[in-house]
Parts: structure tokens; C-alpha cells; sequence
């Protein structure tokens, strides 16, 4: 083979090994540093974001905006308050949007 050949598949091969090497997480990208918390008072929240596991973080995360301050924190997805804030945050908004 020619030696031209072979450097350019082995260069090729580096960029793409390096490039696929991105895709995967890291574990130091979720928006959340721990779990959260595990109770938040309903009648302070504003809304609620549910973010699915993906290739940048490997955990579902669930973070609530506070009315007042506009400040993001994170909840825990597996606590018991957490799952029926979900619920019945959702169930709301859904229940909202369909007379509106």
C-alpha cells in the first residue's frame, strides 16, 4: 500500500474516534450536582421542567423556578412529594391549555 494511503486513513481514523469520543457523556453535565431536594412548597412554584435522561446526563432531573425569586432548584425525581408534585402539576397545566 501506499504510505500517503495509510497515513490518511490512520489521520481519518483519529478525527472520527476523537469526534465519536464527544457523543458520550462525561458525567459532569447535568444541570443538577446532586439529586435535589426532596419537598418544596407547591404554592411557591412557578413551573417545573422535567428533563429526560440523554447523552449528556445520564439521570432525569427535575428542576422548579420559584415564584417570587425566579430561582432554579433542583428536586429529587425520586421522592414521594416530588412524584405527586409532578402529577398534579401536570395534570393542571394540561387541564389549562385544553379550555383555553
Amino acid at each position: 500500500m501506499n504510505k500517503a494511503f495509510v497515513l490518511v486513513l490512520c489521520f481519518m481514523f483519529v478525527v472520527f474516534t476523537a469526534i465519536e469520543g464527544d457523543l458520550v457523556s462525561r458525567g459532569g453535565e447535568c444541570l443538577c450536582i446532586q439529586k435535589g431536594s426532596n419537598f418544596v412548597y407547591p404554592k411557591l412554584l412557578q413551573k417545573i421542567e422535567l428533563f429526560p435522561k440523554s447523552a449528556a446526563c445520564e439521570r432525569i432531573e427535575i428542576i422548579a423556578t420559584m415564584k417570587q425569586t425566579g430561582k432554579k432548584r433542583c428536586l429529587n425525581p425520586d421522592s414521594k412529594q416530588v412524584k405527586f408534585l409532578m402529577k398534579t402539576f401536570f395534570i393542571d397545566k394540561a387541564a389549562q391549555s385544553l379550555h383555553q
